[in-house]
C-alpha cells in the first residue's frame, strides 16, 4: 500500500492538496482512500460533497473513497468500552460510572482517530493508495511520533517481567476478598502495545512518505526548514514539496508583482535545496470540486524513495583502536539547535523545537559517547568501546 501523509504549516492548503492528490491517484487507476478528521469538513468542501462520516465513493471518481472521521463518537465508544472492561477495579474504588451523554472528546481525539483509521486501512487491504490529511506540521509530527512514545512509556511503566508473579494473583485475591486489578491492567497494556505496534508499522512502512505543502515566502521557508528537520529526526521521508498558490509570473498590478517576485525567490531556493518540488497555481478562488482540483496539476504518487537510514560505521584510531560513528541525517539544523544526552541505552536528540528518544543499536550500548559533530546536514555521534563491557581479546 502506498501511503501519503499530507502536512504543512497552517493555512497552506493541506486539505486541498490532499483531495487533489487522492483524485489524481484515483484517475490513474489506483483504488484510493482519503482520510480527514477536520471538524470543519474542509475535505468535503474541497471535493464538493455533502457532510458524511461513513466511507463513501464521492462523485469526483468511482475509485476514490473518502473517510471523514467523527472523533467524538469514537472517543465516547472507546471510553465506555474501557469503563466496562475495568468494571471490577472501578467497583473496588467505589467509582461512579460515566454516561455516554456526558462524555466530550479530550484534546488529541482527532489525532488518535487518524492513527486508528490509518491502521484499519492497512489491515483492510482494499486500497492501493491512502492519502491522510494531517494537522499542521508540529501537531502532525507529534501525532506520528505518538505510537513510538507510548510504546516506550508502556515498556517503562509495565515491563513484561513484572508479570512473573501473576500465578499468585488468584490466591492474593481470595486472601484479600477483592478482585485484583493487575491481570486486566497487563492485558490492556498488551493489547495497547499490539495496536500501537500496528500503527507504527504503517508509519514506518517502505511505501509511506510525507508530502509537505507550503506557500512560498519567508514564513513558508521557515516552516519548511523546521519541518524537514523534524521529519528527518523521526526517520520520516519526504517525497514531495508542494509549493501551493503560485501567482502568475507577470502581473500589471504592482502589489501582485511584488508578491509574485517574493514567491519566486523562495521557489528558486527550494528547487536548489530539495529534490522534488511541484508548483500548484493559485486559481484566484478556493478550489472546490473535481475540475478545480484537477486544475492544480498534481499527479498520482510515484514509487516511494528509499527508506531513511541511520547507519553505524567503524572508524580506525591512531593507536590501533577503533570507534563507531552513528550517522543521523538532520538537514537544515544548526549546531546551536542541537542537543544530545546519553541515558542508559538511549540517546535523547534535540533538533530545534523537536526531540526524540531513540534506542541505541546493540553494538553501541557497550560503548561510551566520545564526541559528536555536524557535517553536511548529518549528525555524527562517535562511540568508543567501553573496556568494562566490551569482550576482551585473548
Amino acid at each position: 500500500m502506498r501511503t501519503l501523509l499530507i502536512t504543512g504549516p497552517g493555512g497552506a492548503g493541506r486539505t486541498t492538496v490532499a483531495a487533489a492528490t487522492a483524485l489524481a491517484a484515483a484517475r490513474a487507476g489506483h483504488r484510493t482512500l482519503v482520510i480527514s478528521a477536520d471538524r470543519a469538513d474542509t475535505l468535503g468542501v474541497a471535493l464538493g460533497e455533502a457532510p458524511d462520516t461513513a466511507p463513501a465513493a464521492p462523485d469526483a471518481h468511482p475509485a476514490l473513497t473518502t473517510l471523514r472521521l467523527a472523533p467524538a463518537d469514537r472517543f465516547r465508544d472507546d471510553l465506555l468500552a474501557l469503563q466496562e472492561r475495568a468494571a471490577s477495579a472501578l467497583d473496588l474504588l467505589g467509582a461512579e460510572r460515566l454516561d455516554g451523554e456526558e462524555l466530550t472528546p479530550l484534546p488529541g481525539a482527532e489525532e488518535l482517530a487518524l492513527l486508528r483509521a490509518l491502521r484499519d486501512a492497512d489491515r483492510d487491504g482494499t486500497y492501493d493508495t491512502v492519502v491522510v490529511d494531517l494537522p499542521p506540521t508540529p501537531q502532525a509530527l507529534a501525532t506520528l511520533a505518538l505510537p513510538e512514545q507510548l510504546r516506550r512509556y508502556l515498556r517503562r511503566l509495565l515491563p513484561p517481567e513484572r508479570q512473573a508473579a501473576r500465578a499468585l494473583r488468584p490466591m492474593l485475591g481470595r486472601l484479600a476478598g477483592v478482585p485484583m486489578p493487575a491481570a486486566w491492567l497487563y492485558e490492556a497494556a498488551a493489547r495497547g502495545k499490539d495496536e500501537l505496534a500496528a500503527v507504527q508499522r504503517v508509519i514506518e512502512a517502505p511505501g509511506t512518505t510525507v508530502r509537505l505543502v507550503a506557500e512560498p515566502g519567508p514564513a513558508g521557508a521557515d516552516a519548511v526548514r523546521a519541518a524537514a528537520t523534524g521529519l528527518a529526526l523521526h526517520g520520516l521521508r519526504t517525497d514531495l514539496l508542494v509549493a501551493n498558490r503560485i501567482l502568475p509570473d507577470a502581473s500589471p498590478d504592482t502589489w501582485l508583482a511584488g508578491l509574485g517576485a517574493q514567491q519566486h525567490k523562495t521557489l528558486d531556493a527550494w528547487e536548489s535545496t530539495y529534490d522534488d518540488v511541484v508548483r500548484a497555481p493559485h486559481l484566484g478562488r478556493d478550489p472546490r470540486g473535481a475540475d478545480d482540483l484537477e486544475a492544480l496539476g498534481l499527479t498520482a504518487p510515484a514509487a516511494a524513495p528509499a527508506p531513511a537510514a541511520w547507519p553505524v560505521t567503524e572508524a580506525p584510531e591512531g593507536d590501533g583502536g577503533h570507534t563507531y560513528v552513528w550517522h543521523i541525517p538532520l538537514p537544515s539544523v544548526t549546531r546551536e539547535e542541537l542537543g544530545l544526552i546519553r541515558r542508559g541505552d538511549e540517546l535523547v536528540v534535540t533538533a530545534g523545537p523537536y526531540r526524540r528518544i531513540v534506542t541505541l543499536p546493540s553494538a553501541l550500548r557497550r560503548c561510551t559517547v566520545a564526541g559528536a559533530g555536524l557535517r553536511e546536514g548529518e549528525l555524527r555521534v562517535r562511540f568508543a568501546p567501553d573496556p568494562d563491557l566490551w569482550p576482551r581479546e585473548r
